[in-house]
């Protein structure tokens, strides 16, 4: 009986630790119109107002949302929509289209996707139009019941909006923002950008028909804010069904944030870089780590998931090169002591891997020149050195002036962890400059 009663409490502990997976990486990976908008809230009703008027009283509007990434910029949208697709009214009439500057890379291809989700190929059929503007006024008009009043409102949300400023003469914004400033459809563009310069880059044109709009995010709260956002991530639900598991593991969340260590993590994270997609990435990495023996999140997680996210990209390259390669590296390094991190060419590197070849020839592999030269031109490519100045016709490639885009402490600390490395070449490596 008693074996029987352990089995049903580990089932009961495996199914927990899955139901608690299952609700951190929604809340980490996902966009969740449910949960909190952080110091947001003054944003939030900007935005709900602006967009309810065009839903609900037909007038035309446009607004840029400004910040870094990682601020909430889709996140305020995300909520904003929810709150109005409560409101009836709203959810029969308004019509969504979401446009990303990443995907939609030129004007044709954005009207194909209004086209798309507008539902409206069917209504263009195999109509030729002489210009863009034509085929939008059309698309748009289209839409129309019959006078303004009775017009569908259009909500156009345009994500990476600095992208369409690049597109040819910014057509498509230009017709997003006439159609906004004239009696036609009522439309809201809504903008998503991180250039604080982007009213810069558009034509004058398009300015003249922007309302001027703009709702900034800064992530704008203290480390005291920062801390209680991460106890409000890892924490379990009211709603979870073990009552008494909710209440262990949020009293363990609470207990781990004020331990040092872990606020030592989270400091460092919250000064290097505000952004919350950043630090769900850590409490996320820190949280793959809870099983049905550990189920509950340790100090060593935080410290094991902090490295994760702190690794270095470049140091990573550095693992994996060829002996060669390392030796030009070394080679790179010694030129930048000796030189106050001057400028070099092939040629100058070649003379320093000979050097050290000639001091350690019983044990390094001497190279012929072109392979040395091959190995150069793979450095280039990994982008661990780049010219100075473009490629010139004039001059050879063996003097081309490079800069070594690896500091000492990453060339070290690379070495430190590549796999078989020998002992002369790292004793080289450590050797000052003479």
């Amino acid at each position: 009986m008693s074996k029987r009663k352990l089995k049903e409490d580990s089932f009961t502990s495996g199914e927990c630790i899955s139901k608690v997976q299952k609700i951190l990486r929604e809340r980490f990976c996902h966009l969740n119109p449910n949960g909190k908008l952080f110091g947001l809230e003054h944003q939030y009703k900007q935005l709900l107002e602006l967009i309810k008027h065009t839903a609900v009283n037909g007038e035309s509007n446009s607004v840029l949302i400004i910040g870094p990434r990682g601020s909430g910029k889709s996140l305020l949208v995300c909520h904003v929509l929810k709150k109005l697709l409560e409101i009836k009214e709203v959810k029969e009439n308004i019509l969504q289209v979401h446009l990303n500057g990443l995907l939609q890379t030129n004007g044709r291809i954005a009207l194909k996707e209004i086209t798309r989700q507008l539902n409206l190929e069917n209504v263009v059929g195999d109509k030729v139009f002489g210009s863009f503007a034509e085929n939008l006024a059309f698309l748009l008009e289209a839409l129309k019941k019959g006078d303004r009043d009775h017009s569908c409102p259009v909500l156009f949300i345009l994500d990476e909006f600095d992208l369409f400023v690049h597109h040819k003469n910014q057509t498509l914004l230009y017709n997003l923002f006439d159609i906004s400033q004239s009696a036609q459809t009522p439309i809201a563009v809504i903008g998503l950008t991180c250039r604080l310069d982007i009213l810069e880059l558009m034509e004058k044109r398009v300015k003249s028909r922007f309302s001027h709009r703009q709702i900034y995010l800064m992530n704008s709260f203290d480390f005291k804010t920062y801390l209680n956002i991460c106890k409000d991530q890892l924490s379990l639900p009211p709603e979870f069904p073990e009552k008494t598991f909710i209440k262990k593991w949020n009293k363990h969340i609470e207990s781990l944030l004020e331990d040092i260590k872990v606020q030592d993590v989270l400091q460092n994270q919250f000064y290097y870089n505000k952004d919350l997609r950043c630090l769900f990435m850590l409490l996320m990495l820190a949280s793959n780590n809870i099983t049905v023996s550990h189920p509950y999140i340790r100090v060593s997680d935080f410290l094991e998931a902090n490295k994760l996210c702190r690794m270095d990209t470049k140091s990573n390259i550095v693992h994996g090169l060829s002996v060669l390669e390392l030796c030009l590296i070394i080679a790179m390094k010694h030129l930048n002591d000796t030189y106050e991190g001057e400028p070099f060419n092939f040629q100058m590197v070649y003379h320093e891997y000979q050097k050290f070849v000639q001091r350690k020839a019983h044990t390094v592999y001497n190279f012929e020149k072109p392979v040395v030269m091959k190995a150069f031109e793979r450095l280039q490519h990994l982008e661990l050195i780049k010219p100075v100045e473009g490629p010139s016709n004039s001059v050879q490639k063996e003097y081309l002036l490079m800069k070594l885009l690896l500091d000492n402490s990453q060339v070290m600390e690379a070495l430190q962890v590549y796999p078989n490395c020998p002992t002369d070449v790292k004793q080289w490596a450590t050797t000052s400059v003479h």
